[in-house]
């Protein structure tokens, strides 16, 4: 009794120890490809996609769809942390690079790394705009503008829904 009680002890403490404290609306439960230690890229049909993500998700991420200004759960955070693919997981955006804009979605004026993302040519809806996708997964994370702030005067307008954030551990 006191081995299958140490035993589950055990497991219950890996399993806190293991998850990352990521906050979003997704659930990864049902997400194989999800990681966010992998930086292999993915070749995932949409087909595929649209069975794991969900909607709103989906929406965004898959159909270049944008959600609307000023509702995103992360446009006016000022928390301390990492910002991920909400579809794979992939490194994308420290809140030190994170900067208050007045665009209505969350504002960053670098990528983590510069292989974390992609950009492709966007001339959709009448404009010329600069695609930013995530480079694990192709995924439309927003877009990129040159009227950030120093030091690169980038602005990667990103929509909350294709981003998951995981707060600083203070210890």
């Amino acid at each position: 009794m006191k081995k299958q009680y140490l035993t589950l002890l055990f497991l219950c403490a890996a399993a806190l120890a293991g998850a990352q404290q990521i906050k979003g609306d997704h659930s990864h439960a049902g997400n194989p490809y999800y990681s966010t230690t992998d930086t292999k890229h993915l070749h995932v049909s949409n087909a595929e996609w649209k069975k794991i993500l969900p909607p709103a998700l989906y929406a965004v991420a898959r159909e270049q769809s944008t959600e609307e200004p000023f509702t995103g759960q992360y446009w006016n955070s000022e928390a301390k942390g990492t910002y991920y693919c909400a579809v794979c997981g992939n490194k994308l955006f420290r809140s030190t690079a994170k900067f208050a804009s007045t665009c209505g979605w969350p504002s960053f004026f670098e990528a983590v790394r510069k292989d974390a993302v992609i950009y492709r040519a966007d001339n959709s809806v009448g404009m010329e705009r600069t695609e930013v996708i995530c480079a694990r997964c192709d995924s439309h994370l927003g877009h990129i503008f040159d009227d950030g702030p120093p030091p690169t005067h980038k602005r990667f307008c990103m929509n909350s829904v294709s981003l998951e954030f995981a707060p600083d551990r203070t210890e």
